[in-house]
């Protein structure tokens, strides 16, 4: 038996808490670090009465900051920045879905940096020593919370990557299940498929190992039957617990072994059509799966075990069940050059089991856009 190879190194956060409550622990992780600092939420943690309750924990200790609604862009990390230098914030602590996580991550990353965030989102490395950050995720879907890279949108150039270095890694990270309760089901259905997409194609990707095949396979154990559960009945324990699980375990598997084909168009195509993430993942699964099928040798199999099933029609009843549909279906494409050319050249398709060219590129538009 041949066995994957073992990762020559293995990037996590200091520590990492699991359990229900864990959140309201957040005074005592940041103390260590200083007296002053940011709790950096969305919208939703304060109309739910649930950002009271955590600055209750420490009056004195954290000043909140609200995220704009939407996925995450330059602007709002540069706007954040300014705030942390204003407050003389000494840490953050990120309570939220995958934007406010990324928004918080890339702000602690650059706190210390001079240059707007928008160089280094064209590539200049990180000279200043971060912030320390704790990250409390709301949502099961992008791993954000263990993984180095923080995905932002620069809205000039229509184009979604990521700033990344080893030193973003959140200091802490509390997964607490109750702050799951109430999501809407839209947001569980592709925060879930994000999730999903993640350790799937992590499992399948070229630059797997041991770890990565691990966790990513745990994790498709995990989501694939709590997801619906949890889209059916958000207040269920059990099914939160293990799709945060899950979620975490995914983000720990394609921070090793990357992502692929699905990723690598998913951002170009979020980019320029503003459609959540998650869908976007959930529609184009099914096609990399197949496209991938002759390149991925028995792990095809392996997942259609863990499904019960044959794992494209899984990945397909689970889009019917959640009620996901298609944005693209007959709508023209008029950056498609642009999308072909970003998703080819993505260091996510890089890493895909089976080369991807252009005309793979435009046998996938074609799919979803309806005009095959």
């Amino acid at each position: 038996m041949t066995l994957p190879p073992f990762p020559s190194r293995i990037q996590l956060p200091a520590h990492i808490r699991f359990g229900r409550g864990r959140a309201m622990e957040w005074p005592e992780i940041v103390r260590p670090f200083g007296s002053r600092g940011l709790l950096v939420h969305g919208a939703s943690l304060r109309r739910s009465g649930r950002l009271a309750a955590l600055l209750d924990r420490a009056p004195n200790l954290a000043q909140s900051w609200e995220c704009p609604t939407g996925e995450p862009i330059l602007e709002t990390v540069d706007r954040l920045r300014m705030a942390l230098q204003s407050h003389g914030a000494q840490w953050i602590v990120a309570v939220g879905g995958g934007s406010v996580l990324d928004t918080a991550k890339a702000a602690a990353g650059l706190a210390r940096e001079e240059a707007p965030t928008a160089e280094f989102h064209a590539g200049r490395p990180l000279q200043q020593p971060p912030l320390p950050w704790v990250a409390i995720p709301t949502t099961a879907g992008t791993g954000s919370e263990v993984t180095p890279n923080a995905v932002l949108i620069d809205p000039s150039q229509h184009l979604k990557k990521s700033i990344r270095d080893d030193r973003l890694t959140a200091n802490a990270v509390l997964l607490d299940s109750t702050l799951l309760a109430q999501t809407p089901p839209p947001v569980i259905a592709s925060a879930g498929m994000d999730a999903l997409t993640q350790a799937i194609e992590a499992y399948v990707s070229r630059h797997g190992n041991c770890w990565s095949d691990a966790t990513a396979l745990t994790a498709v154990s995990l989501l694939l039957p709590n997801l619906p559960r949890h889209f059916a009945d958000s207040r269920e324990p059990e099914a939160a617990d293990a799709l945060l699980a899950g979620n975490t375990l995914a983000g720990f598997a394609f921070t090793q072994a990357r992502l692929g084909i699905v990723h690598g168009l998913a951002h170009p195509l979020g980019a320029h059509y503003h459609q959540p993430h998650g869908v976007i993942c959930a529609l184009c699964l099914p096609l990399a799966l197949e496209f991938n099928r002759p390149a991925i040798g028995n792990k095809y199999a392996t997942l259609s075990q863990l499904a019960g099933d044959d794992i494209i029609k899984t990945v397909q009843d689970l889009k019917r069940q959640m009620r996901i549909q298609n944005p693209f279906c007959g709508r023209p494409i008029p950056h498609r050059s642009e999308i072909i050319r970003q998703t080819v050249t993505a260091s996510t398709t890089a890493s895909n089991p089976r080369p991807v060219s252009a005309a793979d590129v435009e046998w996938f538009l074609n799919h979803l856009f309806g005009s095959a």
